[in-house]
C-alpha cells in the first residue's frame, strides 16, 4: 500500500466557535500526515429537527458542502443560508482527490449540534434602513394604548395591585431578532387613523382598552430603540420599537444589542419638546406602518383609563402572538435569514 492509498483516520474533537446569526467556524484534530495529505474537507449540514438518518457516502459527490482543504478552523458561511436561532447537527469528512477524480476519505466524524446566533447589530441596521423606506409620514399622536380583555384587567387589579407588569416577548416577527424570548415589557400601540387622529375603534386583542398620555412613556427619560421590522403574508408591515427608562436593566439590555433611535429625529416615533412656555409638546408617530412600542417596565392602570372600545373586537387569528414572518417578502428580509 501506497502513502497515497493508505487511510485516513476519522476526524474527532469536532469544535464549533465564532457562532453568529448566519456563519461558524469548524475545527477538529488530524495528525499532521493528514493534513499534509488532504485536498479537501466535507461538510454534512442539517436542521436538528429535520437531520437525515441516512448520511451520504462519499461518492454522493457533489456533497452539501465540499471544500477544498484549508488551515483550521474554517469559515462556513452561507452555503445553507443559515438562520438565526436555529439548532444544527454538522459532520466533517476529510479526503484526498486522486488522479483519476475520485476521493479517498475517511469515516465521518461525530455528529456535533450547536444553534446559531440573534442577529448582529450590523444585521438590525439593515433591518431598521429597509423599515426607513417604508415610514413615510409622521401623524401626531397624543396616547398610548393597550387592548385587552376584561379577564386582564381584573388580574391586575387583583394580583398585580393595579400594576401592568412587564411579561417576555414571544417570538413572534423576525426569528433573528434579539428581544424574542429574552426581554420583558408591556406591549402598547399609537397608530391613529388618518381621518380621525384618534386609535382605531377596533382590536384583535380585546374589548377594553388601557390608554395612558404619551408623555408617560415617551419622555427626556427614556431611551428609545429599533428592534424588528417584520409582516404576516399582508401588504402592510409591522415596525417593534423598545421604550426603556434611561439606566434602567431594559435600558442596559438593549444598549448592546439594538439600535438606538433619536428621540426626536427618527422615521417612527418621536417626542418634540416644548419650544415656548406653556406649550407641550409634541408626539408622532409613523403612519405608513403598524408600531408595536415595548415599553420595559410596569405601568400603572391609575396614570390612565380603561374604557371599551365602540367599535368591533375583530378575531383573534388577526392579532401578532407569535406570528410568523414572511420569508418571502422582499420588503422586509435581509440576506441573513428570517
Amino acid at each position: 500500500m501506497t502513502e497515497m492509498d493508505a487511510p485516513l483516520a476519522t476526524p474527532c474533537n469536532i469544535q464549533i466557535c465564532e457562532v453568529t446569526c448566519d456563519s461558524f467556524r469548524i475545527m477538529w484534530d488530524m495528525s499532521p500526515e493528514d493534513s499534509a495529505r488532504a485536498t479537501h474537507f466535507f461538510i454534512d449540514l442539517s436542521r436538528k429537527e429535520s437531520r437525515d438518518p441516512n448520511r451520504f457516502k462519499h461518492r454522493d459527490v457533489p456533497t452539501k458542502l465540499v471544500a477544498k482543504a484549508v488551515p483550521l478552523p474554517m469559515a462556513v458561511r452561507g452555503h445553507w443560508f443559515l438562520s438565526p436561532r436555529t439548532e444544527y447537527c454538522v459532520a466533517v469528512q476529510t479526503a484526498v482527490r486522486q488522479p483519476d477524480g475520485d476521493y479517498l476519505v475517511s469515516e465521518w466524524s461525530q455528529v456535533v449540534e450547536f444553534c446559531t446566533g440573534d442577529y448582529a447589530m450590523e444585521h438590525l441596521q439593515q433591518l431598521l434602513d429597509k423599515a426607513t423606506g417604508s415610514a413615510v409620514r409622521l401623524l401626531k399622536f397624543s396616547v398610548f394604548y393597550r387592548n385587552q380583555h376584561p379577564d386582564y384587567f381584573d388580574y391586575v387589579r387583583r394580583e398585580c395591585g393595579g400594576l401592568m407588569r412587564p411579561a417576555l416577548k414571544d417570538i413572534s416577527g423576525s426569528h433573528g431578532s434579539p428581544i424574542n424570548g429574552k426581554l420583558q415589557g408591556v406591549f402598547f400601540s399609537c397608530n391613529t387613523e388618518f381621518d380621525t387622529g384618534l386609535p382605531p375603534q377596533d382590536s384583535p386583542y380585546g374589548p377594553l382598552r388601557f390608554q395612558i398620555p404619551a408623555g408617560h412613556l415617551l419622555n427626556p427619560n427614556i431611551s428609545l430603540y429599533f428592534a424588528d421590522f417584520y409582516c404576516m403574508y399582508t401588504a402592510y408591515h409591522y415596525v417593534v420599537l423598545v421604550l426603556a427608562p434611561v439606566g434602567s436593566e431594559g435600558d442596559n439590555f438593549c444598549r448592546t444589542r439594538l439600535p438606538m433611535l433619536d428621540l426626536a429625529s427618527n422615521p417612527f416615533l418621536t417626542y418634540t419638546a416644548p419650544q415656548t412656555p406653556g406649550e407641550e409638546p409634541r408626539y408622532c408617530h409613523a403612519s405608513d406602518v403598524i408600531l408595536e412600542v415595548l415599553f420595559t417596565e410596569p405601568v400603572p392602570l391609575d396614570q390612565g383609563l380603561v374604557e371599551p372600545i365602540r367599535g368591533h373586537h375583530q378575531l383573534m387569528s388577526l392579532t401578532t402572538a407569535n406570528a410568523k414572518k414572511d420569508p418571502s417578502c422582499k420588503v422586509c428580509n435581509i440576506s441573513v435569514g428570517r
